[in-house]
């Protein structure tokens, strides 16, 4: 294990993430080892990345009736779920990011759930990102599902700064979460985000009975991808879907995991978001985020509730972690 630890190190140095077999390895470092891992990856993020975290919050705009199958996500209209099918105007998004931005926050994301955007979604996008921008200094990022190339250059064109699409998990473990679309098309739509020139934002989920070498294989997808943000997020079993049972992830192969995560990706933006709270406990979150993390998503998510913001940005007081600004983020990505 010390080898491996020692190739870490070089991550400090070089800024150029492991391979996957030494981000296997990085999952199994015992206890006693885990601090200094923890200590590895946050010296890689202040080093590749800079200081300060990045505050975003998210608000959906189309809640449930999704018509995919997503095995952890309540949102789907296949299982039996409490959550039902809602819209929001554009009044109230504006309020919205609005809030999101009394915070600090320097990014706010409009989410729906659906497969992809058909025309009543995209003119309801149109007239919300235009509202906000007069309204609102707050960069503004999508997440509307899988894109045809007219739509990723409309919202190109509409001045959207990042677009969220999730892989979840490793191409190989993808089809026991979905079956309704493929990996593959969620890959193809990010390369449509990249080539009009917004942001990539692409993560996943842990915890949702991938095995370890499955959980190193979707690091480095997603370090071959090079997102310039990774949204990481803790199943948090919702009742009436297919995961309802599975267990929460332990804090520390959580903390393993943001490790590892750090270390193939030293330059991105390693955002903790939905489970947070139920995986990582206070006491977690404040090692995450002397462990690799640099972003967090405040308020509450799509369907669950999350900590006050107040009390996250209370935390990062505490840890001397400044909010991170869009001059630090535009200047960051030059190092």
């Amino acid at each position: 294990m010390d080898d491996v630890l020692a190739r870490a190190e070089r991550v400090v140095d070089e800024g150029i993430g492991l391979t996957e077999s030494d981000l296997r390895a990085l999952l199994e470092v015992g206890d006693d080892d885990l601090p200094a891992l923890l200590d590895i990856a946050h010296r890689v993020r202040l080093r590749w990345c800079g200081p300060g975290v990045e505050v975003e919050g998210i608000v959906s705009v189309k809640t449930g009736g999704c018509p995919e199958d997503c095995h952890f996500c309540s949102q789907s209209g296949r299982f039996d779920s409490p959550v039902r099918s809602a819209w929001l105007d554009v009044p109230a998004l504006v309020a919205a990011a609005e809030q999101t931005a009394a915070t600090g926050a320097t990014e706010f994301c409009i989410v729906a759930a659906v497969r992809g955007p058909d025309e009543k979604l995209m003119r309801q996008v149109r007239a919300a990102v235009r509202a906000i921008r007069e309204t609102v200094d707050i960069n503004i990022a999508c997440s509307l599902g899988i894109l045809h190339p007219d739509q990723v250059a409309e919202l190109a064109e509409l001045g959207v700064h990042r677009y969220n699409h999730n892989l979840e998990t490793a191409r190989s473990y993808f089809p026991r979460v979905v079956t309704t679309h493929t990996w593959e098309e969620r890959w193809e739509t990010l390369q449509l985000v990249r080539s009009a020139g917004m942001e990539v934002c692409c993560g996943g989920i842990l915890g949702m009975g991938e095995s370890l070498d499955q959980r190193a294989e979707f690091a480095a997808q997603l370090a071959e991808l090079a997102p310039d943000e990774v949204p990481l997020n803790f199943l948090n079993p919702r009742p009436g879907t297919p995961f309802a049972t599975l267990p929460v992830m332990p804090v520390g192969e959580a903390l393993r995991a943001a490790a590892m995560f750090r270390l193939a990706l030293p330059r991105t933006i390693l955002r903790f978001a939905g489970g947070r709270e139920l995986t990582l406990g206070d006491d977690g979150i404040r090692e995450a985020l002397r462990g690799g993390g640099n972003g967090l998503i405040v308020g509450n998510y799509l369907t669950t509730l999350g900590r006050a913001p107040q009390a996250d940005l209370a935390l990062l007081e505490e840890l001397g972690e400044p909010i991170r600004s869009a001059e630090l983020s535009a200047l960051s990505k030059a190092l």
